[in-house]
């Protein structure tokens, strides 16, 4: 997660657009899930980014990516005035649901890497289909499943590539 803050609106103008072609370099990666951008509601010049991954492997993986470091270090030649970073790890996932048309409740935990086919699940009782968000050209919203099979052979390419007793 971050929040950032611009030198400027015109630098802010600037980022959109460097910022609009990271969702075509984030798709490529398979350990990226989802990232969204949004606006502060009480405070117009912070924005807030969340981005969930696979693994620590898969952010390190895009801290490596070319396009991220080239975009990192337009943005800190003096369009972001602050830029806050927390690095949090998943402890689990859930669901909870009321549908609006028949009032089903739905509590369940669900698999982070499956989000999207999750969300576009329809009500069990009567086939109420929830409102979702789909990805955005903006690259202001960006999300993808990966494939169960995928994400067993990631969390092995990543284990094997750290050196025993390191982590």
């Amino acid at each position: 997660m971050q929040r950032v803050r611009f030198s400027s609106p015109d630098a802010y103008q600037k980022f959109k657009v460097v910022f609009g072609d990271t969702r075509h370099h984030l798709m490529k990666l398979p350990g990226f899930l989802h990232l969204t951008w949004w606006e502060h509601p009480d405070d117009p010049t912070w924005f807030n980014e969340c981005s969930f991954w696979t693994s620590k492997q898969a952010l390190a993986d895009w801290h490596m990516d070319t396009y991220h470091k080239y975009a990192k270090a337009w943005a800190a030649n003096g369009a972001i005035m602050e830029d806050i970073i927390t690095n949090f790890e998943l402890a689990g996932t859930r669901l909870l649901r009321i549908c609006p048309c028949c009032g089903e409740l739905q509590d369940k935990q669900y698999d982070l890497a499956q989000e999207q086919a999750v969300l576009r699940e329809q009500c069990p009782k009567c086939g109420f289909h929830f409102p979702y968000l789909t990805e955005q050209p903006s690259s202001f919203a960006v999300f993808k499943d990966v494939a169960p099979g995928q994400l067993e052979s990631n969390h092995q390419d990543s284990d094997r590539s750290q050196p025993l007793g390191q982590t």
